[in-house]
């Protein structure tokens, strides 16, 4: 028998006459580990857990305005009817781009304020982030949106007495896919912002074939807003990702230059014998004893 055969119950318990959804649960499950783990790796980043934590509330924060706000803008004339609605997150509707925005902002916006760069904050967060999304899009198979049209495919899930694609798993798998790959790449990025701009792609690149099978989607006109945006993301984060790798390929290039050091070096070949051995001394008595007699001599 199809494990998604049956119509979930959207309601996980209930506390007095609260119901407890699966959606709120399984988004607040996703933001919770992808905290965790974004405090975690923050070490590599050249941040402390405090800081990273820091950044994460603020950007949490934005990215549930950001995305309840994007979802809002596109179905204006359904909540103008009711503007309660708008705060009646339990229900649903909340668009990852919207989130994604905000959080980006926030995080350049933080960034600039606390002296840390924004691409390598993003680097952080967007190896996580995909696990959050994989757990919280299961969210939407629970509420009953997000799906696919009609499908004979054995994997198909019954939405109003209808088997349709799980549109929501097609992204939860590859999300999870992109995890592990930004992980590994994360671990050996060869230059900042190289984890952030792969995340674009890859993500951009799923959500745009998706969403052509999904039957309710925001859209702009005639086009799903979705493929429009994730079209431009691409493109530009491809832009971004060649100009980034060249420069850093330009950089490891460059000769180094001459410290210090090999200077001063050079000048005890050429120097005579005897300053070679006042100096020696002098280094070994101020290395070893600072009241040294041959460094009192010296002085």
């Amino acid at each position: 028998m199809n494990l998604f055969e049956a119509t979930p119950n959207r309601v996980a318990f209930s506390i007095g006459s609260i119901d407890i959804m699966w959606y709120g649960i399984l988004i607040a499950c996703g933001f919770a580990l992808c905290i965790y783990m974004i405090c975690k790796r923050a070490p590599r980043h050249e941040l402390t857990g405090d800081k990273a934590l820091n950044y994460a509330i603020f950007i949490a924060v934005a990215g549930i305005i950001g995305a309840r706000l994007y979802y809002i803008i596109f179905k204006l004339p359904y909540y103008l009817e009711d503007p309660a609605r708008m705060l009646q997150l339990r229900e649903g509707g909340l668009a990852i781009h919207g989130g994604q925005i905000a959080g980006c902002i926030m995080a350049i916006v933080l960034g600039k304020l606390w002296k840390d760069n924004p691409l390598n904050i993003m680097d952080l967060f967007f190896v996580s982030i995909p696990f959050g999304q994989a757990i919280g899009r299961w969210g939407n198979y629970f509420n009953g949106e997000a799906h696919g049209g009609p499908t004979d495919l054995p994997w198909g899930i019954m939405v109003g007495g209808e088997k349709v694609h799980p549109t929501f798993l097609y992204e939860s798998l590859w999300c999870l896919f992109m995890f592990f790959l930004l992980w590994y790449v994360d671990n050996r990025r060869k230059f900042t912002g190289q984890t952030f701009l792969l995340y674009c792609i890859l993500y951009s690149a799923e959500r745009f074939l998706v969403e052509g099978l999904r039957t309710d989607s925001l859209m702009l006109g005639p086009l799903r807003q979705a493929q429009v945006l994730s079209a431009a993301v691409i493109v530009a984060a491809l832009c971004a990702y060649y100009y980034l790798c060249k420069r850093n390929a330009a950089a490891e290039t460059l000769p180094e230059p001459e410290s210090d050091a090999d200077e001063s070096v050079s000048a005890d070949e050429d120097a005579p014998a005897g300053d070679g051995e006042i100096f020696e001394d002098d280094a070994v008595g101020e290395v070893g004893n600072p009241h040294d007699e041959r460094t009192e001599v010296s002085e």
